[in-house]
C-alpha cells in the first residue's frame, strides 16, 4: 500500500512538467519567471512541514488516518490544479500540494520502522521508494495519453492530466483508512498476542534497552527535538540524501528502470550484510563517475549517444539506492521512538533541500554543456563519498567510546530513569555502521 502511495505522490508532483508540455504555461500566460516560481514553492512547505507533520502522526491512534488523510486531501488539490485560470491560482494550489504532501514520505517511513528490525528495514524502504523510479519511467507517457482528451467537455488536455490522475488519488487516499496496517499494537484483529509481544520486543531491542508504551504517549518532547537538531551525525546522514535529490534533475525515460533496479539490489545487501555506509557511498560515487563521463562529452550528447546513456545509466543506478539505505542509515541509530519520528523526518527535510538546489543548477544560458549543473552533480557525487566514509567513523568512534565503560561505571554513573531517557545517547545502545 505505501509503495502505491508512494508512486501517486510522484505522479501527482510531475503533472506539472507534464501539463507544460501540453501547453499550460502558454494558456495561463506564463512567463520564465513565474514558471521557475511555481515549482519552487511546492518545495517551501514540503521542506518546512515534514518535521511537524512527524510530530502530528504521533498524536493519531491510527497512522492510517492520519496518512489518507493526506493522501486524500492532495488528491483533491491535484484536481483543482486543472480548473485554475491564473498565475495567482497556479501558486495557491502548488504550495497546499506541498503542505500535504510534506508528511506523507516521512509518516511512511517511520510507520515502517515499527515493523521490521533494524537489519531489514532499508530494502523494505527501497521496496516503496523505488516506484518513485518507476513513477519517472512513464508518467510522461500516462500523461499524453490523457492529453489526448484536449477538447472533450471543454477542457485542455493538460486540464484532464490533473483531473483524472487527482480523482484517482482520492480513490486511493479513501482505501488507505481501510487497507494501510497501522502498528503491530493496533492490529490485534490479524496478529495473535504473541506475534505482537514479539514486535514489542524489537522494539526494545532497536531502542537500546528503553521499553515505554510510547504509542499512548502523544506529548511532544522538546528535549526529542533538540537532541535531533543538535546531532551533527544527521546532518552528515542528510548530505547524502541532498546530493542525490540535486542530482536527479538531469534525467527522464528509461534509466529509471534501473535506477529502481538498483534501489532494490543495493538495499538486499545493505540488510544481508548489516552495514549501512558502503550501500550510500558506492551509488555516491557512481554519481560521481556518470558525470564525470557526461562532463567529459562537453555538451555533444547526440554526437556520443552510447557514450551519454552509459553515463545517464550510471547515474541513475547510484541516485536510486541512496535513499532506502540513507533513511534507514538514519532510523537505525536513533532511539526512542519519539525521537525517531522526529529524526528521520528532519533527516528527509534537510535532505530535500537538494530538490530546491537542483532546480536552479542547469542554466539555459550553458546549454548544452551545462557546465555549473553537470560540475555540481558530480561534486556532490564526490563529496558524499567522503562524508559516508568519516559518518562511519564517527560511529565507530561512538561505539568504541561507549564499549570502555563497564556495566559497573554505568551503573555508577546513570540511575535507570537516566539510562531509560537516553536512548541512542545510552551506552547501552550500540550504532549501525
Amino acid at each position: 500500500m505505501l509503495a502505491v502511495l508512494y508512486l501517486i505522490s510522484h505522479l501527482d508532483r510531475a503533472n506539472i512538467g507534464n501539463a507544460k508540455i501540453e501547453g499550460l504555461a502558454e494558456d495561463l500566460n506564463l512567463n520564465g519567471v513565474q514558471w521557475n516560481i511555481a515549482l519552487s514553492l511546492f518545495f517551501v512547505p514540503y521542506i518546512l512541514l515534514e518535521v511537524p507533520s512527524n510530530v502530528l502522526l504521533k498524536k493519531f491512534k491510527r497512522p492510517s488516518v492520519y496518512l489518507g488523510t493526506l493522501v486524500t486531501i492532495w488528491g483533491v488539490i491535484m484536481t483543482c490544479h486543472g480548473l485554475v485560470h491564473n498565475f495567482a491560482g497556479l501558486l495557491t494550489v502548488r504550495l497546499l500540494l506541498g503542505v500535504f504532501e510534506a508528511g506523507f514520505y516521512p509518516g511512511a517511513v517511520y510507520l515502517t520502522t515499527f515493523w521490521y528490525m533494524p537489519r531489514d528495514l532499508a530494502a523494505r524502504i527501497a521496496w516503496f521508494y523505488c516506484t518513485s523510479a518507476l513513477s519517472g519511467a512513464f508518467s510522461g507517457l500516462l500523461a499524453a495519453a490523457i492529453a489526448k482528451m484536449d477538447g472533450v467537455g471543454g477542457y485542455e488536455g493538460w486540464r484532464w492530466i490533473f483531473l483524472l490522475e487527482g480523482i484517482f488519488t482520492v480513490v486511493l487516499g479513501i482505501a488507505t483508512f481501510f487497507f494501510l496496517v497501522d502498528t503491530p499494537a493496533l492490529s490485534t484483529k490479524w496478529l495473535e498476542p504473541d506475534e505482537i509481544r514479539f514486535l514489542e520486543l524489537q522494539s526494545f531491542i532497536k531502542q537500546g534497552g528503553r521499553f515505554e508504551d510510547e504509542e499512548k504517549e502523544d506529548k511532544f518532547k522538546w528535549q526529542d527535538l533538540k537532541a535531533v537538531v543538535t546531532n551533527w551525525r544527521l546532518y552528515m546522514q542528510a548530505w547524502a540524501l541532498l546530493a542525490a535529490s540535486a542530482c536527479s534533475y538531469a534525467h527522464d525515460g528509461a534509466p529509471y528502470f534501473c535506477g529502481a533496479a538498483s534501489a532494490l539490489f543495493f538495499a538486499r545487501l545493505s540488510d544481508r550484510f548489516y552495514w549501512r555506509m558502503p550501500f550510500v557511498a558506492i551509488p555516491l560515487g557512481l554519481i560521481a563517475v556518470g558525470y564525470a563521463i557526461i562532463i567529459a562529452l562537453q555538451g555533444d550528447l547526440s554526437g556520443h549517444i552510447a557514450a551519454a546513456m552509459v553515463g545517464v545509466i550510471i547515474t541513475c543506478l547510484g541516485i536510486y539506492p541512496i535513499q532506502p539505505a540513507g533513511s534507514s542509515w538514519a532510523a537505525n541509530n536513533l532511539a526512542p521512538a519519539s525521537r525517531r519520528a522526529i529524526g528521520v523526518a528532519f533527516n528527509i527535510c534537510v535532505g530535500n533541500i537538494g530538490g530546491i538546489i537542483g532546480s536552479y543548477m542547469y542554466l539555459d544560458s550553458e546549454a548544452p554543456k551545462y557546465s555549473t549543473g553537470f560540475g555540481l552533480s558530480l561534486a556532490f557525487g564526490g563529496s558524499g563519498v567522503v562524508v559516508a566514509l568519516l559518518l562511519e567513523l564517527s560511529y565507530k568512534w561512538g561505539n568504541a567510546k561507549k564499549a570502555k565503560m563497564s556495566e559497573e561505571e554505568i551503573r555508577a554513573k546513570y540511575t535507570e530513569e537516566q539510562l531509560m531517557h537516553m536512548g541512542d545517547k545510552s551506552p547501552h545502545f550500540k550504532y549501525v555502521l
